[in-house]
């Protein structure tokens, strides 16, 4: 099976934090061009910023933009099962090719209110539903015995693991190989490979918004057989990955990276960190190392 790659994609915004379309338009073609799909609305994306109206409207400009060229994933999740699902039958509407669902925050939940939560979502649309674990964010975790339980549901498409943990990883994988039709999409950029060889159906990445090609590289060089090649991009991907998150939180050093790249990708709104000259030096320093700058 061909293993494929998600950009977790940035959300541009304007100086009055306004977001600004065309410019996430153009952060979409990079992705295309590059040879990876696209997941909107998620982390990376600032999801937890943006208005039901806006991530409305982003959906269907990305949708757009994408023209069938690649796949589009996109999060509806959201703390009452109530809003996630008119979120979810929005992007049905839409034609995304699948709905990623994070688990509720804020809101703690049981297994068994996850199971009613998913599931529900799931009766209700047509795109297949992916489960997104994220409990550092969230504080609500998935347990492999909850997916199990779910990768039963007959539109519960797969899972994204963004927990971090290698063990974690390894017993979402058992599911799907005990489920024909279930997929482990991994998030940590520093496993891509591990989990390729491990079962895995693919990474959504944030990472890949500063370094696309060398994400598509990594997946390029395994669906090719080439694993040397693909063990010399993630070995890239993992040093830069180790010195930039070193800097401060993933999302907003990824924003940071990005920009200091493409200054129309904007900053992320109120209350993300603010723009510091001192780190901004630090990140470009980064990127000169890489060749991104």
């Amino acid at each position: 099976m061909t293993k494929q790659a998600f950009v977790a994609l940035v959300t541009c915004f304007n100086e009055d934090e306004t977001i600004n379309y065309e410019a996430t338009r153009a952060q979409v073609r990079r992705q295309v061009e590059a040879g990876n799909n696209i997941m909107c609305a998620g982390t990376n994306g600032d999801f937890s910023a943006l208005t039901f109206d806006e991530k409305v409207r982003l959906t269907e400009e990305v949708v757009d933009e994408v023209a069938n060229r690649v796949k589009v994933i996109v999060n509806a999740g959201m703390p009452a099962t109530f809003e996630t699902l008119k979120l979810a039958r929005e992007f049905d509407r839409i034609g995304v090719d699948a709905i990623a669902v994070i688990t509720p925050f804020f809101i703690a939940c049981t297994q068994d209110g996850l199971i009613r939560h998913f599931s529900t979502v799931a009766d209700a649309v047509k795109a297949p539903i992916y489960l997104y674990d994220i409990p550092a964010r969230t504080q609500n975790h998935i347990e492999p015995e909850t997916a199990r339980t779910l990768a039963r549901h007959g539109n519960i498409a797969g899972i994204k693991d963004s927990g971090g943990a290698q063990e974690t990883l390894e017993a979402y994988l058992d599911v799907a190989k005990e489920n024909d039709g279930f997929e482990v999409y991994s998030g940590p950029d520093h496993l891509v490979l591990w989990a390729l060889r491990n079962g895995a159906a693919g990474c959504i990445s944030g990472l890949g918004n500063a370094m696309p090609h060398v994400l598509a590289g990594i997946l390029g060089a395994f669906n090719a057989g080439d694993i040397a090649e693909a063990e010399r991009q993630q070995a890239i991907y993992t040093a830069f990955r180790t010195d930039l998150y070193a800097l401060g939180f993933a999302p907003a050093m990824v924003k940071r990276a990005l920009y200091l790249q493409d200054a129309s990708v904007g900053a992320s709104r109120q209350p993300a960190l603010l723009p510091n000259a001192a780190q901004d030096a630090q990140v470009a320093e980064i990127l000169r190392r890489y060749s991104l700058l």
